[in-house]
């Protein structure tokens, strides 16, 4: 399960933004696009996330996840084409094997939503 492994790597990265940040603030959300071809099971990373996070600095913060389909380009017949995902990801038209992969492969933060902390005297 290779989600351990980005999870982790996620939290220290959030971590690295959040301590690099001016001023104290509250994640509150993390936005993340995850393409189809990366082979994450978006259900799978929240629950990691979830299980990874209990008692820190993240617990509670939402994972929003956008998926982006793959999309392949085919240089024989200059279009565009969704591939099946399994064995045969080849053109639909020519059957020329899948070069070029326009979308599908991204893994990243998209964006992070916060507040000011406030800190009780």
């Amino acid at each position: 399960m290779h989600e351990v492994d980005m999870t982790k790597a996620l939290i220290l990265t959030i971590k690295d933004w959040q301590e690099s940040h001016p001023e104290p603030v509250k994640i509150e959300k993390v936005h993340l696009i995850v393409g189809q071809f990366t082979c994450v099971e978006p259900v799978s990373l929240e629950f990691t996330f979830a299980a990874q996070t209990k008692g820190t600095f993240l617990d509670g913060v939402a994972l929003v996840i956008q998926e982006t389909p793959l999309i392949a380009y085919c240089h024989t017949c200059q279009q565009e084409y969704a591939p099946n995902i399994g064995l045969q990801y080849s053109c639909p038209d020519c059957h020329q094997p899948m070069d070029d992969i326009r979308s599908g492969r991204e893994l990243k933060i998209d964006r992070i939503e916060y507040a000011p902390l406030t800190l009780h005297s």
